[in-house]
């Protein structure tokens, strides 16, 4: 009886409802749907092309958060990142090469920036990527406040380059029609796949968990907690950098209101996921579970059709503050225990 209650207060419980609920969600839209094509393979696909860069950035978020921070700036950084690699690329005669690097510098500046304000300076992590996300924001409408689209050849081969699969579906003729995917989602799951061995495996990773579950227990381990924080938020620029160039690759534009809001979505993503808010738990794969929900509840009001896209928010609300208080009741069981 005691292992079990150890099992259902435990981070592996908040996972498999999130696993379960992913598969009801996806189910029930199969069935719903099926008539709209939703069981097809590319339907499954479409949730990883769209949030590619989400989920890149939700690894970001996913680090700082369990080394007991936040970050609110991610989406400001990623309409940054598309409006200076447009403007350079449009205006400048910049090469797509070059935008990468540029995404990558811009990712890990606001990383820098922030990590040391606040591992070094011990300022409160919402405060400072608050003060991120307003300068992020601003600073994209100081680059351009027109909405400028990207024509570069090279560019648009690397976003329109399709990978086809050996799976797909039949259309009503008979003819066999492959599933595809993008670069962007290959290079996502490399992403997913090497940050999640680094959290398992490596001294940087097991050194995060332990900052983010007891910083001064932490410390008397002979850790040095200033240093894991900014490597974490560190990491964390670098990610929203990658994924806000990824995002760029989706839209092939850049405009001063893109990715407004997309800091939640990743903040909800890794939460959904089992990452708790108080730091110190939490896993690369829930949140790559975390952003199949959000994208899942997504696909299901786009086929729905007659309901407002603003019911991705509420909902995506209405499932976080239901995963914010399952970790509340588990976290109260476990003390009791």
């Amino acid at each position: 009886m005691k292992n079990l209650k150890q099992k259902m207060t435990g981070n592996s419980f908040l996972l498999i409802i999130t696993v379960v609920l992913f598969l009801i969600m996806y189910g029930a839209g199969m069935v719903i749907f099926a008539d709209k094509g939703f069981a097809k393979p590319q339907m499954f696909l479409n949730l990883f092309i769209s949030n590619a860069g989400l989920l890149v950035m939700s690894m970001g978020l996913t680090i700082v958060m369990i080394a007991g921070g936040i970050d609110i700036s991610v989406g400001s950084v990623t309409a940054l990142v598309c409006m200076v690699c447009a403007k350079q690329m449009e205006q400048n005669g910049a090469s797509a090469y070059a935008a990468v690097l540029i995404a990558i510098a811009i990712g890990l500046a606001f990383g820098l920036v922030q990590g040391f304000l606040i591992s070094y300076l011990d300022i409160q992590p919402f405060i400072i990527t608050l003060a991120g996300l307003f300068f992020g924001r601003g600073m994209t409408a100081v680059v351009s406040k027109d909405m400028i689209s990207i024509t570069n050849k090279t560019f648009l081969a690397w976003a329109n380059y399709k990978i086809y699969l050996p799976v797909g579906s039949y259309s009503k003729k008979g003819n066999f029609i492959p599933a595809y995917i993008y670069p962007t989602v290959i290079i996502a799951i490399l992403i997913f796949i090497v940050i999640a061995l680094i959290m398992k495996f490596t001294k940087f990773g097991r050194s995060v968990y332990a900052v983010g579950g007891n910083a001064q227990s932490a410390m008397m381990m002979g850790l040095n907690v200033k240093r894991i924080k900014l490597k974490a938020y560190l990491l964390d620029g670098f990610l929203a950098g990658i994924g806000g160039f990824l995002f760029c690759l989706n839209s092939c534009s850049g405009f001063v209101e893109q990715a407004k809001g997309m800091e939640m979505d990743a903040i909800s993503s890794a939460v959904i996921g089992g990452t708790l808010l108080s730091g110190g738990v939490g896993t690369p794969f829930g949140t790559v579970f975390g952003v199949l929900i959000k994208g899942t509840i997504t696909s299901l009001i786009t086929t729905q059709g007659t309901l407002s896209s603003w019911w991705v928010r509420i909902v995506l609300s209405a499932l976080l503050c239901f995963f914010i208080v399952l970790q509340s009741i588990f976290a109260s069981l476990k003390k009791k225990g």
